[in-house]
């Protein structure tokens, strides 16, 4: 939640300084920007690379078929809260931010920083995706324990580079752009946008979570009110922590109240915690379809054209770190290469996201639970299975 604070106060401050500050001023505003944007870029490709990589090789070998459906329920959540978000955001923003649209800067001399730097990536995003593939699933069919912590080492530079450097810097990054549109008079559309937007990204947020607990409670015959009331702990803690690994204490009471089984639960809730990030996936497709309906360079796709989009936005939130914000870090780099962001969009994406990351972890968090129940009904089902071939051999 501080980071949300510091996140208002750099829109403020970027604001201010837009209005009023002397050019200089300005422009050293915009040197940090340039600074803090190109280690940004530089640093999408590691994350992919390294976060997925740690965390395909470091899924728990030997579970079998609970680790498959576990898996498979979380990716299935993700992409169908992605999918709702895109019809719901494609249908009601356009109406909603009609006329709302970034002008081209006006006629004021453009300022510029005193350092036009650039620090080109390693290698592109798609090149991170492949190798991250590559290495998780060769270090975990060969058991690699050198390779396995090699990658995990790698990672924790990389998030400890997130959590000490880059996440403190964003609300600086963001005064930045915020001075810049103040300058080129786009400022005020676009914060007519952030409230249109967090308000819609809540809605579906609740929505999936309805859909998730009402179909759950059908299949087991429950209350869907009452497995609602008991994740309801998980839900406030997520608000308050924005980590779902911060979370996982309070989420495994409230799964087990919900009568989980232990050993379920135990497995099932960190898992989705790394794993699970449907209120994320929600939040980046609502943000990405408002920025490109005020963006004019941007066009938004049909679902045809979208769908790719989700798919790998999926895969990727494997990838998100555990920091505030770690999600739209991670999902950066796809929305530049397969949606067209530029450098102005993609800050706009990151302000629009921590503005309401807590509220993207907490649905993160109550989905765990429902998915927790499913595959407690699944487990239950097999050890049925198992009975009765016991019995008819024995007989």
């Amino acid at each position: 939640m501080t980071l949300v604070l510091k996140l208002i106060a750099g829109i403020i401050a970027g604001m201010l300084i837009g209005l009023l500050g002397p050019d200089i001023l300005i422009q050293f505003v915009f040197t940090g920007q340039t600074l803090i944007g190109q280690l940004i870029k530089f640093t999408i490709p590691l994350i992919i690379l390294f976060y997925i990589a740690s965390g395909i090789a470091s899924l728990p070998q030997g579970s079998g078929s609970i680790l498959g459906k576990t898996v498979g329920l979380a990716y299935g959540s993700t992409l169908l809260g992605g999918t709702l978000a895109y019809f719901v955001a494609s249908n009601i923003l356009p109406g909603l931010m009609e006329g709302n649209v970034l002008e081209i800067a006006t006629e004021r001399e453009e300022l510029k920083g005193f350092i036009d730097l650039s620090i080109p990536p390693l290698f592109d995003v798609m090149t991170a995706l492949a190798l991250a593939f590559i290495f998780g699933i060769g270090i975990s069919a060969m058991n690699s324990t050198s390779l396995r912590n090699t990658v995990n080492e790698a990672k924790y530079i990389i998030d400890a580079l997130l959590s000490k450097l880059i996440i403190p810097a964003l609300p600086f990054y963001i005064a930045g752009v915020f001075a810049e549109m103040t300058v080129d008079g786009t400022v005020f559309s676009t914060l007519e946008t952030f409230g249109v937007v967090f308000i819609l990204v809540l809605i579906i947020h609740w929505a999936w979570i309805t859909v998730l607990y009402t179909l759950t409670a059908i299949v087991i015959k429950k209350s869907p009110l009452m497995l609602l009331k008991n994740m309801m702990p998980a839900y406030l803690m997520a608000l308050g922590t924005m980590s779902s690994a911060a979370t996982i204490p309070v989420s495994l009471k409230a799964t087990k109240d919900n009568d989980v089984s232990d050993n379920v639960a135990n497995f099932t809730v960190p898992l989705c915690a790394s794993i699970h990030l449907s209120g994320s996936t929600i939040t980046i497709v609502t943000c990405a379809t408002a920025v490109m309906l005020i963006t004019p360079e941007l066009a938004l796709p049909d679902f045809s054209g979208m769908i790719g989009f989700i798919l790998m936005l999926g895969v990727t939130m494997i990838a998100a770190p555990g920091a505030p914000g770690g999600a739209v870090m991670s999902a950066l780099g796809l929305l530049a290469s397969m949606l067209g962001f530029t450098d102005a969009a993609l800050v706009l994406m990151v302000a629009l996201y921590l503005a309401q990351d807590s509220f993207g972890t907490a649905c993160n968090v109550t989905g765990d639970g429902a998915i927790a129940i499913w595959v407690d009904k699944f487990a239950g089902e097999n050890r049925k299975i198992v009975s009765r071939e016991t019995k008819k051999c024995i007989s």
